[in-house]
């Protein structure tokens, strides 16, 4: 499969196969995915909790995912693991360009460590899902976070029920892209 195959391919995932669990070593590749991404300053400015126990995930996704206002992520029991994204302090000369732009490079940094991660699952069969609608306090808790800890992002991993890619609704080409010299 070629790269732009598997960005094809790539999608959220919101059935998973209940029963099915996801190896370590397909984690770990995640993982490292994730931990060689670029970063302002090489800030890397993240930490990776994985909850892969069932009986974890369950309990987390019932706090966090599926009671009033945050309950529309329900499939989230059913997922095989969790990671929960960690935003650490950025090195100085990130913040201070961070503030002097007005940009929470931070978040960028997450967002592209974050796609890493879910494109290393889907080359290995593992489905996923971008989860930013949960709560917060309600994940600190039950992982013993700091009050100052911040949870920007969650992810949800497993075997898909229905693994055939459905078709993407993307901007095409021409209407997003503009260079600046005739080719």
């Amino acid at each position: 499969m070629t790269f732009l195959e598997l960005v094809a391919a790539r999608q959220s995932v919101r059935a998973f196969e209940p029963d099915r669990r996801i190896p370590r070593e397909i984690l770990e590749r995640c993982l490292e995915a994730a931990r060689l991404a670029p970063s302002a300053c090489n800030s890397q400015p993240w930490s990776f909790i994985v909850l892969d126990d069932p009986a974890q995930v369950r309990a987390l996704a019932l706090e966090s995912c599926t009671r009033p206002p945050h309950g529309m992520n329900k499939f989230v029991a059913n997922a095989s693991a969790l990671v929960v994204v960690v935003t650490e302090k950025m090195k100085l000369a990130a913040r201070l360009g961070a503030q002097f732009r007005g940009v929470q490079y931070s978040l960028i940094d997450i967002g592209i460590a974050c796609q890493q991660l879910l494109l290393q699952a889907a080359e290995d069969g593992v489905g996923s899902c971008y989860l930013g609608w949960f709560n917060d306090r309600a994940v600190r808790r039950f992982l013993d976070l700091s009050p100052t800890a911040k949870v920007d992002l969650m992810l949800a991993l497993g075997y898909p029920v229905h693994p055939a890619p459905r078709p993407k609704n993307r901007h095409p080409l021409d209407k997003i892209r503009r260079y600046t010299q005739p080719g």
